[in-house]
């Protein structure tokens, strides 16, 4: 397979390709492109992820070759995906679990490939940040994480979202008050998200209150316990899209992001903080809840990474968070697919503790 829709390979033609000190080359999204300054398109670069077929690698080349490409694997510049080969082969299973995603056939790369093939820089962004999470702190992760996606601000993926959203006509909306309220009950704070007109989109004043109303948590220590909730249908439907590129200097954006961080406060308040979501919990609607102790949601609610689609990562903590609860993979998958998962598969992979019976 080759073209958009990525390079195939089985075992043992990946490793003998890969003896080819260039071969990451032909591999990278800036060698297939006629854009990047100063470099030159090279005519065998594919465009798209790397594909490993362990179903039709037989279990001599998965040992032979497993230790070179359990190297390897890691350090490509692309996207890989595994299709799931003997589930007994111990070899078979270290190589899947070595590349970004994995899906158990055929039929399931499609809608998988359709979620990044106009964005194939960013989705290379988002799984390099996945695959360091692992031996990341908090701090460190957050602090990559806010540095890439203020470079993948100034990228070309993202302004042709960009421009794209720009030529849409757009309705006004004017804020009604606060972004976000607190509610104090003896040693309890609720912190209400409060935009439901916008399905509490996460806009910078929402950030900036919310920042607020957990430093005030962390600073009084007879607060036992935080509740996190959002008003309305949905608990927050990610970022505003009418503030996406708003901010002139990506430089400035990442100190602010870094400065005002909700999900290092949420992180510093592990072991007294909780959140109930309900509805839509998109991008940071997903990725802050994770960071907290207990996630209880509704059956209507449903999570979705959108951000590689539009040329960006996860900007709310969501490479750090999500690992730690639902696996490297499964969040490569969430934000490469775009896809939605309901409440019952979100409980099943442990991204939310538990789901109330009936609708917000």
């Amino acid at each position: 397979m080759s073209g958009g829709r990525g390079r195939r390979f089985g075992v043992a033609a990946l490793a003998r390709f890969l003896v080819a000190p260039d071969a990451g080359e032909e591999l990278s999204p800036a060698f297939a492109s006629n854009s990047a300054a100063g470099i030159v398109p090279r005519a065998d670069a594919t465009v798209g992820p790397l594909i490993l077929d362990l179903a039709s690698s037989d279990a001599g080349e998965c040992e032979r070759w497993r230790n070179t490409l359990l190297v390897e694997l890691p350090l490509l510049p692309c996207v890989t995906i595994a299709i799931e080969g003997d589930p007994e082969d111990d070899s078979a299973r270290a190589l899947a679990l070595a590349c970004d995603v994995v899906v158990a056939e055929e039929t399931a790369l499609e809608p998988l490939l359709s979620g990044f093939a106009d964005t194939p820089i960013a989705a290379l962004a988002f799984v390099q940040l996945l695959r360091s999470a692992a031996t990341t702190g908090v701090h460190a992760g957050l602090v990559a994480e806010s540095f890439v996606y203020s470079t993948l601000q100034a990228g070309s993926e993202f302004r042709a979202w960009l421009d794209l959203r720009r030529r849409r006509k757009k309705k006004p909306y004017r804020e009604d008050g606060p972004a976000c309220r607190m509610e104090r009950d003896r040693d309890r704070l609720e912190i209400v998200l409060t935009r439901p007109r916008k399905h509490n989109a996460f806009s910078r004043a929402m950030r900036d209150g919310l920042a607020e109303a957990l430093q005030v948590a962390l600073a009084d220590p007879s607060i036992e316990q935080v509740w996190l909730h959002g008003e309305g249908d949905s608990f927050c439907s990610g970022g505003d899209l009418d503030e996406f590129g708003s901010f002139p200097d990506p430089a400035l954006a990442h100190v602010i992001r870094m400065t005002r961080s909700p999900a290092l406060l949420i992180s510093r308040l592990a072991g007294r903080i909780c959140t109930e979501v309900q509805g839509a919990c998109i991008g940071a609607g997903a990725e802050l809840p994770a960071f907290t102790d207990r996630v209880v949601a509704t059956e209507d609610a449903f999570f979705q990474l959108p951000e590689v689609a539009l040329g960006l990562v996860p900007g709310a903590g969501g490479t750090v968070s999500l690992p730690r609860r639902i696996g490297r993979q499964r969040t490569a998958w969430l934000g490469l697919s775009g896809a939605r998962i309901d409440a019952q598969t979100a409980l099943e992979w442990g991204l939310v503790d538990e789901v109330r019976l009936g609708q917000h």
